[in-house]
């Protein structure tokens, strides 16, 4: 890895990792364990306890949209790695999720490490301030959509959380590094499954920013996320780190 990958990130916002360490194999049986689950009855997967998760683990498409374009044709299962022990009847995918998360923290770790030496900080900041157990995985299913040329997969967003493998949001960087909008196109004919890996800090991590003059004041990562819930409730849409400005 580079140092002109975190420089990357500043200019796109998106950068591709190759060499990652996660192994094809684990990627494949990952894929099959997901179509595995999104192939359940509905009526299951939209239950309170699915795979003895948290409530509303499973959503199909985004209950709060209000016309199709704010509908996103696709159905998620987002997994709170702290929730992973309650999967104990469904051991091949939950021990399928441990090795990948693993895996994948151990690249964001790195990645981590780039940018914040890019930052001007300790290189172990967001290592001390991030764990497997306050990262989450979710698995995605895009299904063929009749109505493609109308709405998204995934409707226009930013990540919420600290890095997504692709993707960064943080005021620590004091605005250089911006999760910038993404989406997902839907499409008419193929059926597509992706995972997403968020590797987050704990909720009693503070926020403060690493340069001066600071854009941002001081918040707790559970007053982040906290802000965020409200938002989406009253407005529909993530507000972000603009309500955290000075």
């Amino acid at each position: 890895m580079h140092k002109k990958m975190a420089r990357a990130a500043v200019e796109w916002g998106f950068f591709q990792i190759v060499n990652h360490g996660i192994p094809e194999e684990l990627l494949t049986r990952l894929k099959q364990e997901q179509i595995k689950v999104f192939q359940q009855p509905f009526d299951k997967k939209s239950e309170d306890n699915f795979l003895n998760l948290s409530v509303q683990s499973y959503r199909w498409g985004n209950p709060l949209a209000t016309c199709l374009r704010n509908l996103s044709w696709s159905e998620v299962l987002h997994i709170s790695l702290n929730d992973i022990s309650k999967m104990d009847e469904y051991n091949k995918l939950r021990s399928t999720i441990e090795e990948y998360a693993e895996k994948a923290n151990v690249l964001a770790q790195r990645l981590a490490e780039h940018l914040a030496e890019s930052l001007g900080i300790k290189a172990s900041y967001f290592r001390e301030n991030c764990s497997l157990t306050s990262s989450s995985l979710r698995l995605n299913r895009y299904p063929p959509c009749p109505y493609s040329s109308m709405m998204f997969g995934i409707i226009p967003h930013t990540d919420t959380d600290f890095l997504t493998i692709v993707s960064q949001d943080q005021a620590l960087s004091n605005g250089v590094y911006k999760s910038i909008t993404h989406r997902v196109i839907a499409n008419q004919e193929c059926e597509r499954y992706s995972a997403a890996y968020f590797y987050c800090p704990t909720y009693e991590t503070v926020i403060e920013s690493c340069s001066n003059p600071n854009l941002y004041r001081k918040f707790s990562f559970k007053e982040y996320r906290e802000q965020i819930q409200k938002d989406v409730k009253a407005t529909g849409d993530k507000v972000g780190l603009a309500r955290f400005l000075l």
